[in-house]
């Protein structure tokens, strides 16, 4: 793995340019990876993975988790690992634990052997031994270490705890590895400054080749979450990618974009598209141009729509007007909501093409307004415009601030 930083923008927004062995391109960061079950996007099949803008929906986030219930990892290592297995030789993978659907810390069930987590096929106890074995038989490009991730709401002794494990098993980890693959060192902390500033120097001094800021969206606040992500990035070497997970929402995004975060997951997504939600918000959010910024659309949806609704059911217009996507080009919201309500899997392929292309778009204007050096009004028109839809009015607020 390979990472540069290309442009800043308003403080640590910044892009860079990230290539990994698989990819047939290099891919511009602020990126998403795209999260999977088992490899695979969560709906879209692989003959339609072309169709998503390249090469950014080439990097893929698994779970080596999500294989407790299929494969062992020996089977998956005798197949070639995950590229062979799946048939996907040109796309990269960032293995990580966690995910927020199906392998989910349990920090009262960790103890200083290993991690627990709750996955599809019951409780475990993950040790760091273990974890490297299937990392070392799955071979993705890019792995995190193993983490003790906590809820902002634990005691402090829990907190500062989980930071000694988390620092404990990265050592294990380095020095269990044979595999190929960057490594990724996680970092934790909690709500705590402090214990997420110890957290990142102790990372900052192993051989890895980025960080995985780890335990947001377990109940931090989103006023609090900037001093916890400056915390940490402030100590972090620049010339590392920064991967964070649990920060989902586009006003989240521009938080972490904001403190000099590259990579983020994409669960936001599936979320969304498992409730027949579709992205409407436009993508570019605002125009940019060397005198004034302005609304680039007018309208009463502005941020998503909900293709389940009566209103849809004659409606011959594409999901968003000129999408670019699979499924703007091809089907009308008429077509998708009669697909939802007789319960076909086309609706949610369908809707997981579009809003995956549709984030990927927002991504692209987000790199967009970095380098032309206004990062910051884009942020707070993009905002601004997401207020007056009334869409999550209590987070747009707060990531005003």
């Amino acid at each position: 793995m390979k990472f540069a930083v290309k442009a800043w923008s308003n403080g640590k927004a910044r892009t860079g340019i990230l290539q990994l062995g698989n990819c047939p391109a290099s891919i511009q960061t602020p990126a998403l990876l795209l999260s999977t079950r088992k490899g695979l996007p969560h709906f879209i099949p692989p003959d339609l993975l072309p169709s998503l803008p390249f090469p950014h929906s080439h990097l893929l986030q698994v779970s080596p988790l999500h294989f407790l219930e299929g494969l062992s990892p020996k089977t998956i290592s005798s197949l070639g690992g995950l590229n062979q297995m799946l048939g996907l030789p040109d796309y990269a993978f960032a293995a990580v634990a966690r995910d927020s659907m199906q392998s989910l810390p349990e920090y009262n069930s960790t103890n200083k052997i290993g991690a627990s987590f709750q996955t599809r096929c019951g409780r475990f106890l993950i040790k760091p031994v273990d974890y490297v074995e299937m990392i070392s038989c799955m071979r993705p490009n890019v792995w995190a270490t193993l983490a003790d991730e906590v809820p902002a709401w634990v005691p402090e002794k829990r907190n500062k705890t989980s930071v000694d494990r988390t620092v404990r098993w990265l050592d294990e980890c380095i020095a269990l590895s044979s595999a190929g693959g960057a490594i990724l060192g996680s970092i934790v902390g909690g709500s705590d400054v402090e214990e997420r500033e110890r957290c990142a120097q102790e990372v900052a001094r192993r051989s890895v080749s980025g960080y995985l800021i780890g335990g947001f969206g377990l109940g931090e606040s989103i006023e609090e979450r900037p001093a916890l992500l400056n915390a940490v990035t402030d100590m972090l070497q620049e010339e590392k990618p920064r991967f964070v997970c649990g920060l989902g929402l586009p006003e989240e995004v521009l938080q972490g974009v904001a403190a000099g975060i590259d990579l983020f997951d994409s669960e936001y997504i599936y979320h969304l598209t498992l409730g027949g939600i579709a992205l409407t918000f436009p993508p570019c959010g605002v125009e940019i141009n060397a005198s004034e910024f302005q609304p680039s659309y007018i309208g009463i949806e502005q941020t998503k729509i909900n293709l389940r609704a009566t209103i849809y059911r004659k409606d011959t217009s594409p999901i968003f007007e000129n999408c670019g996507c699979y499924t703007c080009q091809n089907h009308t919201r008429a077509y998708i909501n009669h697909l939802l309500n007789v319960h076909e899997m086309l609706a949610h392929i369908l809707l997981e093409i579009h809003n995956t292309h549709h984030y990927l778009s927002f991504f692209k204007s987000i790199r967009e307004a970095i380098e032309a050096g206004e990062f910051d009004k884009f942020r707070h028109r993009f905002i601004e415009s997401r207020c007056e839809s009334d869409d999550h009015p209590a987070v747009a607020v707060a990531a005003c601030v």
